[in-house]
């Protein structure tokens, strides 16, 4: 190349880079700019007009100035949480003590019925079979023990065909209903439907009573049709039910001895494991249990419980389920060491305090003994007999039954032989016999309270089946002489009682928009919290969650991570504490900081514990007024005013002829004393009619409005709450014309005033600054609408409490029209004076525009996809920037109530090997092939293969079962300090710009970004969905072998909260399995 060339081509790469520069340059000047004053100017106007739109619709002002002119009239008072709390559960004694006592009546009249009574083997008696009952031949004559037996619904029962004169028999399908025993037990339980009767006119708030028979049958007034299953069987047995075992035994500390050699497989190890899952069906949360598997070693069918015991609540028996299903026979039985390190585990958790503090046994299920393990037997339980052994011989064959039946006899337990499936139930029973004997010998009647349940047996065509329940309950026994030292247990008389109704007696107007009330067990499960969620969606079905009634108080209330309100309740002390907690409303979407006062006691008599909350602040403090009768009853009448259903203004279930009224109509007749025997909270009542004289003027205020035509399109409903559940609601629109046609419907409990909660509304307004609205959509299944809610208040003697809340709701269409006017300059604006973008539109294609709430969701935006989604799920990139600017704050949330899908299937036989240097080798290697296999689905390389092999993989595809777990999720709240923001956003070959306005006198902050500069590629989006919380432990020892447990990992576990330590996670995962709390019994001393 010559010296010519050579020059001529430097010259050119010169000119190149020139140009190159310079269009750099004109792209870096032509980056847009958003002028952060146009902004401002907008959000300025938005304001206004907002707020004179929601004011004037919702009459906040004329709210407020009618409050103000009644304050002198007024008097604000601060409650005091341990007077209400005495008072409060002083009540709940005394309704749970009136159940008592008819539960007590109904055993005292089992017993003298059957003293009197002498065994006839040829008795014929015709009883009414609830199966049988109003069921006819094809000739029209009824069938056997099915005669006519009248029955009409009764609203008291929810609704069911009952029959409030008589009660009747279900006898399950495998036990034989004119069997001699069960006629005897019959005729005689027939002294019981007096008693029924007349417990009922005593306290007509009782629900069901009955009698379970130790013979099956099961006794229930008042008398229904009973509904067999699809297949035409009654599979319900009482003595099943944990009110019954509970009642018919003490408290029990259970080891289950399986042998799991070779002579077991087959229909033998169905059957062993039918026993197993049997006798976990007998046990409650205050017994505890271990399962056992032997062969010629000791296997802990979990690992992580070796050499201890776990509390048997629904989630641990459910988990042991699991792992006995994958028992496979193999090797050859080896009983002695099982059996010593049975012993061992009992006498450990006996001497440690540990477990029950009550009756001890093991179970051994086996195909036979060889030998009779005597020298076991004198090391280890004689001659105390502490212990008791009890053995199930399994399979036909009865060469080995001589030694199986004298380990039972000699260790004071019980043997039995099970030969077939249809033979488990009965034989298993047989044990709390047994185990029952020592209270019917020396006659102790404990009275017995169950855990929290849904009784679906019963109900299974209505939908109020789902209410939670508890039951109390007594053991019958037989007091003839020539028995009593055999201990003959007759059966268990009860009742039911309805959760709601108990906690009714805590009223929610004193508790306010943020407080609660709330029961729990001497173990610290939950009976009642407002944040108890027992029901989980499958698919389109609503299901209780398989661990419903085990969630511990812990998991709901977070907050006290030292667990001193669990420790001070579970021990039944009686005190109060403060607790800085996070809440969370609109389905968890919201946090909300709140300092919460708790007040705490026990009840006596019961084994339950009652707490209360009031939140500092607005939540102690109430307004009481005063007004005539004859001032308030005419408001109180008014068509737009209703007040809250679920509450009790007036207690309509005491007198039949009152049920028939609703709430506002009970309260109505009493003030106007056409039925003065009813029983009415007259605080309430009086303030309720305060409500109603000082709230009438906005009825004729948004009547006036309508009469003028001066209603804006999409202006739909103006509405307003007081503390004492008054509501006022007057529909702009028609039914017709409206978006929200469920907005404070009676199905929109989210916005009604219930027996858990306030209305969102309300709730929201009661934590916002009085007289500024606060902005939010509402999602109903595609049906989005806006909601403006302010809080109204009221000031006497230096004090301010809120009076209630004022709102309006409108379509979208009503505020999106504003925001387009106000978010764009006219094409002739001055410009001169302006730095950017000028004129400036949001309707440009160049910018995205949005209005944003406090918590991050999207309230207007272009697309209206958007509305109601968080907003950095659309824009990660700018959410990230106010995050790190501080203008919005990360709360990290917990829900120790969630529902995940099942991704690993759990083995026990196959702990991970934990320090294994292969094991990361393995994973990339199964992760390389899954992913590649996946990679070919996906694509759907159908060529490559027969398109059948496809077709069956996906057939086989199984829906993920949905579990019981732990979950984090993130919640945002804005900082109202910083008012204003705006940067630039590198990402890659552009610059993206954003300015961000507080919209004055809202909880609103108008975003305006850049359209053009797409940032996805380095900000992903920001994400709300939670994340399963995996208890992934340090290599920690318990019991030197928490490294043979598969249920446990190798890394540390990272919550996201900073106050969270490894030390808590690992007290919160130990809890959800084997931590054991001893029974107190605070009700009376159970009897061992």
């Amino acid at each position: 190349m010559s010296g010519a060339q050579s020059g001529k081509l430097s010259g050119t790469r010169k000119l190149l880079g020139i140009v190159g520069f310079f269009f750099l340059w004109i792209s870096a000047q032509a980056q847009m700019k958003i002028p952060p004053d146009t902004v401002q100017q907008w959000a300025f106007v938005i304001s206004d007009q907002f707020r004179s739109l929601t004011t004037k619709y919702s009459g906040s002002l004329l709210m407020q100035k009618k409050l103000r002119d009644v304050e002198s009239i007024i008097k604000i008072v601060e409650l005091d949480g341990e007077d209400l709390v005495k008072e409060y559960s002083d009540e709940i004694e005394r309704m749970l003590g009136s159940k008592m006592k008819s539960v007590k009546r109904l055993a005292e009249s089992a017993e003298d019925a059957d003293l009197y009574h002498e065994f006839n083997a040829s008795l014929q008696f015709d009883y009414y079979n609830s199966m049988l009952i109003n069921s006819g031949e094809d000739d029209g004559t009824n069938v056997d023990l099915g005669g006519f037996f009248p029955l009409e619904e009764n609203e008291h029962f929810n609704n069911m065909a009952v029959n409030t004169l008589q009660s009747d028999i279900q006898v399950p399908t495998n036990v034989y209903n004119k069997d001699p025993n069960i006629l005897n037990a019959i005729y005689n339980s027939e002294a019981l439907n007096d008693v029924f009767i007349g417990n009922f006119q005593k306290d007509p708030t009782l629900t069901w009573q009955y009698f379970g028979s130790s013979t099956g049958f099961f006794r229930i007034y008042p008398g229904i049709k009973w509904t067999p299953d699809s297949n035409g069987v009654a599979a319900f047995d009482c003595r099943n039910r944990n009110w019954y075992i509970q009642a018919a035994t003490s408290p029990k500390d259970i080891i289950i001895m399986v042998d799991i050699s070779g002579s077991m497989k087959g229909l033998k190890m169905t059957i062993a494991k039918h026993t197993i899952n049997t006798i976990l069906d007998t046990l409650g949360e205050n017994d505890f249990v271990n399962v056992i598997a032997y062969t010629d070693y000791v296997r802990y069918v979990e690992p992580c419980f070796k050499g201890t015991l776990v509390q048997a609540d629904l989630d641990n028996r459910e988990h042991f389920k699991l792992l006995v299903e994958e028992l496979h026979v193999k090797g050859e039985a080896k009983i002695k060491n099982a059996m010593k390190e049975s012993f061992k585990i009992l006498n450990e958790a006996r001497v440690n305090g540990q477990g029950s503090m009550c009756n001890q046994a093991i179970m051994l299920i086996t195909d036979g003994a060889m030998e009779d393990f005597e020298s076991v037997f004198e090391e280890f339980n004689w001659p105390e007999r502490r212990v008791r052994v009890f053995t199930y011989l399994i399979g036909r064959e009865m060469t080995f039954a001589r030694n199986t039946k004298w380990i039972a006899c000699n260790n004071k337990g019980y043997y039995t032989h099970i030969s077939t499936l249809a033979d488990v139930q009965e034989n298993v029973m047989e044990y709390l016999h047994v185990l029952s004997r020592p209270m019917v010998i020396n006659h102790d009647h404990d009275i017995i309270w169950t855990e929290a349940y849904m009784d679906t047996v019963l109900f299974t065509t209505k939908a109020q089946s789902l209410l939670l329940m508890t039951s109390v309950a007594m053991p019958v026994f037989s007091k003839k002489k020539e028995t009593l030292s055999h201990g003959i247990l007759l059966g268990v008389v009860g009742s039911d009682i309805p959760l709601m109704e108990v906690m009714k007696l805590a009223p929610r107007y004193m508790l306010g928009a943020h407080g609660y009330a709330f029961l729990i067990t001497n173990n610290g499960y939950i009976l009642a919290h407002p944040d108890l969620r027992p029901l989980y969606k499958d698919g389109k079905k609503l299901k209780p969650k398989p661990n419903y009634n085990s969630v511990d108080l812990s998991e709901v209330e977070w907050k006290d991570k030292e667990e001193k309100l669990r420790t001070a309740m579970v021990e039944g002390k009686t005190g109060r504490m403060s607790l800085a907690v996070t809440a969370s409303v609109d389905k968890g979407k919201r946090p909300l900081y709140l300092t919460n006062d708790y007040f705490y006691t026990n009840i006596d008599e019961t084994p339950f514990s009652f707490g209360m909350v009031l939140t500092r602040g607005h939540g102690k403090l109430m307004f009481m007024g005063n007004v005539s009768v004859e001032e308030g009853l005419d408001d109180l009448t008014s068509p737009d005013l209703t007040i809250a259903s679920e509450w009790t203004y007036c207690e309509t279930d005491i007198d039949p002829s009152h049920r028939k009224y609703s709430q506002l109509q009970a309260a109505v007749r009493y003030l106007m004393g056409k039925e003065p025997d009813l029983e009415c909270d007259e605080v309430l009542l009086q303030q309720t009619l305060f409500d109603a004289v000082v709230t009438a003027p906005m009825e004729a205020y948004w009547n006036a409005l309508m009469l003028d035509d001066r209603v804006e399109p999409g202006v739909e409903a103006a509405f307003l709450g007081t503390r004492a559940g008054l509501m006022r609601v007057t529909r702009y629109a028609g039914v017709e014309t409206r978006v929200a046609k469920r907005f404070l419907t009676p199905t929109d409990k989210d916005n009604l005033f219930t027996i858990d909660h306030f209305p969102l509304w309300y709730r929201l307004a009661a934590e916002n600054t009085p007289g500024s609205f606060l902005y939010y959509v509402i999602n109903d299944k595609g049906v989005k609408y806006i909601v403006a809610t302010t809080a109204v208040t009221v000031s006497s003697g230096g004090k301010t409490a809120t009076a209630g809340a004022i709102g309006v709701q409108m379509s979208l269409d009503c505020l999106e029209k504003r925001f387009w006017a106000i978010a764009k300059q006219p094409s002739d604006t001055d410009c001169s004076t302006i730095e950017g973008v000028c004129p400036l539109s949001c309707e440009s294609d160049d910018l995205n525009c949005f209005l944003v709430d406090n918590n991050g969701f999207i309230l207007l935006s272009k697309d209206r996809n958007e509305v109601g989604r968080f907003f950095g799920e659309v824009d990660g990139s700018v959410m990230a920037s106010l995050i790190k600017m501080g203008m919005f704050k990360k709360v990290s949330l917990f829900d120790y109530q969630a529902m995940c899908k099942n991704h690993h299937h759990h083995h026990a036989n196959s702990a991970r090997p934990l320090l294994s240097p292969l094991y990361g080798v393995a994973a990339l290697m199964r992760w390389f092939f899954s992913n590649a296999l996946m990679f070919l689905l996906d694509f759907n390389l159908c060529g490559l293969w027969h398109s059948d092999y496809f077709v069956d993989g996906h057939r086989q595809r199984k829906v993920e079962p949905l579990q019981p777990c732990d979950t984090e999720y993130p919640g945002f709240m804005y900082d109202s300090s910083i008012k204003e923001a705006n940067s630039l956003i590198k990402c890659g070959r552009c610059q993206k710009m954003f300015v961000v306005q507080q919209i004055p006198d809202s909880n609103l902050v108008l975003v305006v970004t850049q359209a053009d500069c797409d940032c996805s590629r380095q900000y992903g989006p920001i994400l709300l969905q939670p994340k399963e919380i995996k208890y992934i432990l340090p290599l920690l020892i318990l019991n030197n072998e928490l490294s043979q447990c598969p249920l446990l990992e190798t890394n540390s576990y990272c919550s996201g909260d900073p106050n969270v330590t490894s030390d808590q996670v690992l007290s919160v995962y130990l809890r959800k399995r084997i931590s054991q709390w001893k029974f107190l019994g605070n009700a009376a001393q159970i009897t061992c």
